[in-house]
């Protein structure tokens, strides 16, 4: 099931916990993505150990396939994509992970919202 988030407070959150609030953010953000799109590959859980483990690396492809889970699923409903693939990964590269979770709660919170 759909949580929605308000992406400020997350984001906040992240900032005062030094960084712990984005991990659970992050595989949060991960099994609601395998849920909306109904492709679940790899958990939340696992993702973030994955992260962990390559420092960082699996991070930029988690926004690749992320990204390209989210077109899919806007394809599926007759949405028109937005390159979000792209966008995650560049957001990564740059280590601003942290924007990309905002830009993928902010499109869980409208597949709550239509749902």
């Amino acid at each position: 099931m759909l949580q929605k988030r308000n992406i400020a407070i997350c984001i906040i959150l992240s900032i005062f916990t030094c960084g712990i609030y984005m991990l659970y953010w992050f595989v949060k953000v991960t099994d609601e993505v395998n849920a909306v799109t109904e492709q679940p590959d790899t958990t939340g859980g696992m993702s973030l150990l994955f992260d962990v483990i390559t420092c960082g690396i699996y991070g930029i492809y988690w926004g690749w396939k992320t990204g390209s889970k989210l077109e899919w699923a806007r394809a599926r409903r007759g949405i028109p994509g937005s390159s979000m693939n792209v966008l995650f990964l560049i957001l990564n590269l740059f280590g601003l992970t942290i924007v990309t979770l905002a830009l993928v709660q902010d499109e869980l919170n409208r597949y709550n919202a239509a749902w």
